[in-house]
């Protein structure tokens, strides 16, 4: 691994849990206790932050990560996945000895999906991992460990955020159902905030995602409120600017990681300055591209997907969408290249190099 420079400037640092995925869809039945049911698809893929990690990348962002991996065959994959697969910078990871890589099987039934997960906490804080020596435009958080990291002094996004990185927050279920407002306090250093509408609603009283988006947006620049099959309302408090767009059909098979895409494809029109509408557009169908294939990171689409999409749009000559989509004949690369992976657990890649491999130690150096 080379050293990176002091002033290397990336578009976007992620720091966060990488999960060991296993991903069960096209259930025959709902499982139930004392039963066993069958699944026709299996899928394998790093997933936690890593589906973040693969959805910039797959789009042409300069994509570092700042992670642990337990020195275990699954965190090994992962790491070899993430950078020679996908090509992210992994100079701010570790690969720790006597640490299990976290492990989740999601199993994808009736529309919806549940997970099993078995995690320890890391033994590295972001932080540690992160560090003063990397620069990047944009960044994820999610506002729960952000309000631990800053009681842990371990708030290593306080000096991105001086630096001049934008930070696209989110937030998890709040298990609790207190939906205290004093959670929403790491707001105040943050650019944007992603919830879904059911969170967003809840934190804010109100009784609608437009409602919860104007009561958010006094908290944060920008407000985007994810609505499934509803579409997305967005509020620019910058700008005065509120928009709402419609969902894009698709025939969804698997969820997993589908807001990360979402979250993803919004910072590619943000670091683009695209108009509000487009990047939310934009947004929306990179999501519904990722619920049609399995996989968490390996569902996120690049380049060369949206453009089979919109050749086939085009070619089906629904006028709705070729309308609300026309830019995207300005915006695709001439050689669009990247395209779904469908590599699984072990893809023939590491079987056939992991032998040899060069793995780092616990400090990140090889």
């Amino acid at each position: 691994m080379t050293e990176r420079a002091a002033d290397d400037v990336v578009d976007v640092l992620l720091a966060g849990p990488v999960f060991f995925d296993l991903i069960f869809t096209e259930l025959n039945a709902a499982p139930r206790p004392g039963t066993e049911v069958h699944a026709e698809a299996l899928a394998s893929s790093p997933g936690g932050v890593a589906n973040l990690a693969v959805a910039t990348a797959r789009l042409g962002l300069g994509t570092a990560l700042a992670t642990t991996l337990g020195d275990d065959v699954y965190g090994r994959w992962c790491w070899e996945f993430l950078a020679d697969h996908e090509g992210i910078d992994l100079g701010s990871s570790r690969l720790v000895p006597n640490w299990p890589t976290p492990v989740t099987v999601s199993i994808a039934s009736g529309g919806d999906r549940s997970m099993i997960t078995r995690e320890e906490a890391s033994p590295v804080p972001a932080g540690a991992l992160v560090g003063d020596r990397l620069a990047a435009r944009a960044t994820f958080a999610d506002l729960g460990a952000m309000s631990r990291g800053a009681r842990a002094d371990d708030a290593w996004w306080r000096p991105a955020t001086r630096a001049g990185t934008k930070i696209f927050a989110d937030i998890g279920w709040d298990s609790s159902e207190r939906w205290d407002t004093a959670d929403l306090q790491p707001l105040a250093d943050c650019f944007a905030f992603t919830p879904n509408e059911s969170e967003a609603m809840a934190y804010t009283r109100t009784q609608s995602a437009v409602a919860a988006a104007r009561a958010l947006a006094g908290r944060v620049p920008l407000v985007v409120v994810t609505r499934g099959d509803e579409g997305a309302v967005a509020i620019d408090s910058a700008r005065g600017e509120e928009v709402i767009v419609p969902a894009v059909p698709a025939k969804g098979r698997d969820a997993t990681g589908a807001g990360d895409v979402f979250g993803a494809s919004l910072v590619l029109g943000t670091l683009r300055e695209w108009p509000l509408e487009q990047s939310l557009s934009f947004a929306a169908l990179c999501a519904a591209l990722a619920v049609e294939h399995p996989g968490g990171a390996l569902a996120a689409p690049g380049w060369g997907d949206l453009a089979d999409w919109w050749d086939r749009t085009r070619s089906d000559g629904d006028r709705e969408l070729v309308a609300r989509f026309s830019f995207l004949a300005e915006v695709l690369p001439e050689t669009p290249g990247r395209r779904r992976s469908e590599s699984t657990f072990p893809f023939a890649d590491y079987r056939a190099t992991a032998a040899r491999r060069s793995f780092p130690d616990k400090r990140g150096t090889s």
